[in-house]
Parts: C-alpha cells; sequence; structure tokens
C-alpha cells in the first residue's frame, strides 16, 4: 500500500526503516521526520504523516511485544507516542479550521 504518494512510498519500506531504527535503539521516539530523513527523502506536503505516525505506533508496539518487553514498559511509552500524535492531529485540524474562516471571511 502507498503511504506517500508525493515520494511514492510503501507503507512495508516506512515499517523495514522504523524496525532498522528500533534495532539500534529500543526506545528512540521515531517521528516521520526520523523515517523520511533515514530513507534520504523529505515531506512534501506531509499529508502522508499521520498515517505515519499510525505506523510508527503499531511497529513499534509489534517489535516491542516481539521482544516480550514487559507491559509495564510498552504500555506507558505507546501511551506517550499516541497522546503525541493526538496532540499534533488536533493542532492541524484546528490551524486548517482557522485557514477556512479566513478565506470564507
Amino acid at each position: 500500500m502507498i503511504v506517500c504518494s508525493c515520494n511514492v512510498i510503501m507503507k512495508n519500506e516506512i515499517e523495514g526503516v522504523i524496525i532498522d531504527l528500533l534495532k539500534k535503539d529500543a526506545w528512540q521516539l521515531i517521528t516521520p521526520g526520523v523515517v523520511y530523513h533515514s530513507m534520504k527523502k523529505r515531506g512534501r506536503c506531509c499529508g502522508c504523516f499521520p498515517n505515519v505516525i499510525s505506523i510508527i505506533v503499531d511497529t513499534t508496539e509489534r517489535f516491542h511485544r516481539e521482544l516480550e518487553t514487559p507491559d509495564e514498559k510498552i504500555i506507558p511509552f505507546i501511551q506517550k507516542i499516541r497522546a503525541e500524535h493526538e496532540r499534533c492531529e488536533t493542532a492541524r485540524m484546528i490551524a486548517r479550521h482557522n485557514r477556512m474562516r479566513r478565506s470564507a471571511a
């Protein structure tokens, strides 16, 4: 499945990069920027970033479950990532709403 149509990046490519990053440091904070930098790409329209964040969360959780990391370590880490994702999505929605209000005025 294509996640980023600007760079033609597939979901499995993103998952592979995330796994490679986690193998180097299982507790690092991976962002879309880190993923794209590792692929020697850059976000263009950045419309794919919310989906990339979801892939980061799912892949990170799966990685730690396969390592049999105890839930008391996984759950707070994943919750922090999800909370940051929700915060970013809220800010993005507010910005979009404000742009639409200004253009309508």
